[in-house]
């Protein structure tokens, strides 16, 4: 295993989020929240592609039919094969925008929301099925962040970001129960961002503020530190053809003098062992 990265695609994303891989394209999604862009990267080729959105995007992923579901700010909405655009699920807050989102084994789509200004309770985590359906899972978030599932589909990761910690719950038909912590993230680190989970159970976590990736076992335990040239480091995800390369992404917003590689998108070659997730299936 390797922890050297290495800069794919050299950009000036405003707030860079939720390298996602998209296996039947073989090209791997990220998104550009408050630039509402949606950017692809092909790692064979090099080919990029840059589409906007009418909207702040939170997340994006694929769908079992092809095409693709957005977290949008007011709303899930649907990318059609064609290029098409419908709306999912419509539901605009005042104040309140999508943030990062996932798809569980069972192809659910789970959405996190959070309020601008960031409030205590104004977001939450929702379950969205295929035709549209809504469960409200959480409902007291401050910043809904990463979203992981272990490889046995057992357990489920999340992060609510001003808590600094990774929580974990048990996972069963859709529900979650008996949320305890699997590790706290100390202050000098920084705020725990996005998250995913690798084939070895290990929760690899971005560091807001902490310029760095870290992995933790299904114990809690640190056992892995990838250092970063950039303060903000907002998701990360494993990608390639074997899924052994990990995607890094990172933001610049707020930053009155950003290092010149702020809001790229980072990989590190042959850093482990990802999970294939299911597409949306919607």
């Amino acid at each position: 295993m390797t922890t050297s990265y290495e800069v794919a695609v050299r950009a000036e994303a405003e707030l860079g989020e939720g390298p996602t891989w998209d296996a039947a394209t073989g090209r791997l999604l990220w998104i550009d929240i408050l630039g509402s862009r949606l950017h692809t990267y092909d790692p064979a080729t090099g080919r990029r592609s840059l589409r906007r959105t009418e909207q702040h995007i939170g997340a994006v992923k694929p769908r079992a039919g092809g095409g693709l579901v957005l977290n949008l700010r007011d709303g899930i909405g649907l990318l059609d094969p064609d290029g098409g655009f419908r709306w999912l699920h419509h539901e605009p807050v005042p104040g309140r925008r999508a943030n990062d989102a996932a798809v569980a084994p069972d192809g659910t789509l789970w959405t996190g929301t959070m309020r601008y200004d960031e409030a205590p309770g104004g977001g939450t985590l929702s379950r969205v099925t295929g035709d549209g359906s809504v469960d409200v899972v959480l409902d007291d978030v401050a910043v809904s962040n990463g979203t992981g599932w272990s490889p046995d589909g057992r357990l489920m990761y999340y992060i609510d970001s001003p808590t600094r910690r990774v929580d974990v719950f048990d996972h069963e038909d859709g529900r979650i129960t008996g949320r305890r912590t699997l590790a706290e993230i100390e202050e000098s680190a920084g705020f725990p961002d996005g998250l995913t989970v690798d084939a070895e159970g290990c929760v690899w976590v971005a560091l807001w503020q902490g310029s760095a990736v870290r992995r933790y076992t299904p114990d809690g335990v640190l056992d892995r530190v990838i250092e970063l040239p950039v303060p903000l480091v907002t998701a990360c995800a494993f990608g390639g053809a074997d899924l052994s390369d990990l995607y890094i992404t990172t933001a610049r917003v707020g930053l009155t003098e950003p290092p010149a590689l702020a809001g790229s998108l980072f990989v590190v070659p042959g850093a482990g062992k990802g999970l294939a997730h299911p597409p949306f299936a919607g």
